[in-house]
C-alpha cells in the first residue's frame, strides 16, 4: 500500500481559512491591541441589490467595482470596505482578509457594551438581501465556517449586522432562519443572547 507524503494544509494559517477561496482585500487594517476576537457578525449583501452570481461583491471588496456597469453602483461609488468572508447561493466560501486582521464590514456599531464591532468581530457576508430566504447550501457553509472560526478564536458572540447596528442595517433581516443556523451549527443558545 502507498502512503501519500504530502502533509495536509493546516485548517489555519496566519489567519487565513484553507477551506475558502483567497481573494485579499486592501480594505483593512490592525485590530487594537487588546482586541479579544470573539463575535461573528453575520450579514447580506448582493450587487446589485438582489442580483445573485456575479463577481460584483468579490469585485467591490477589492476595489475593482466598474462603477459604471449599473446605475446603482453610482450610489456606492468609491465605497471602501471589505468582510472576512463571502458565501455565495451555491456555499462557494471567499476569504478576504485574514481573521488576525480587521475587516471594514460592521461601520457603526455596538454590540456587548463594546463600540466598534470591527476591532473585536469576524464579518460572514452571505450572498442574499434583507428580507429574503437564504440557500441551504449557505447555511451549512456558514455552519462549518463558524464552527471551524470557534476553534480557532474565542467566539462568545453570534449576532446579525441588524443587531450590532439596529435602525441602521436590516441584515441579514428576516429572511435568515436563526434557528437553523443554530441546529447546523451546534451552538448553544448563549451565543445568542438578542435572539
Amino acid at each position: 500500500m502507498r502512503v501519500s507524503s504530502q502533509t495536509p494544509l493546516p485548517l489555519w494559517q496566519n489567519g487565513w481559512y484553507s477551506l475558502a477561496n483567497r481573494l485579499d482585500s486592501p480594505n483593512f487594517g490592525p485590530r487594537p491591541n487588546n482586541a479579544l476576537i470573539d463575535l461573528l457578525v453575520v450579514h447580506s449583501i448582493s450587487l446589485p441589490p438582489g442580483q445573485y452570481g456575479g463577481n460584483e461583491v468579490q469585485a467591490l471588496f477589492t476595489n475593482q467595482l466598474d462603477w459604471d456597469a449599473h446605475p446603482y453602483f453610482g450610489r456606492i461609488r468609491g465605497l471602501e470596505v471589505s468582510s472576512h468572508f463571502y458565501i455565495r447561493r451555491d456555499g462557494d466560501l471567499w476569504q478576504f482578509v485574514s481573521c488576525d486582521d480587521r475587516a471594514w464590514h460592521a461601520g457603526a456599531s455596538a454590540y456587548r457594551g463594546r463600540p466598534n464591532c470591527n476591532d473585536d468581530s469576524i464579518g460572514i457576508e452571505l450572498e442574499g438581501l434583507e428580507g429574503t430566504l437564504f440557500e441551504p447550501a449557505q447555511y451549512a457553509s456558514l455552519a462549518r465556517l463558524c464552527q471551524g472560526i470557534a476553534g480557532a478564536y474565542p467566539i462568545a458572540h453570534i449576532a446579525g449586522h441588524e443587531h450590532i447596528a439596529p435602525g441602521r442595517k436590516e441584515d441579514p433581516g428576516p429572511g435568515f432562519d436563526w434557528a437553523l443556523f443554530r441546529s447546523l451549527s451546534n451552538f448553544s443558545d448563549q451565543y445568542f443572547p438578542l435572539l
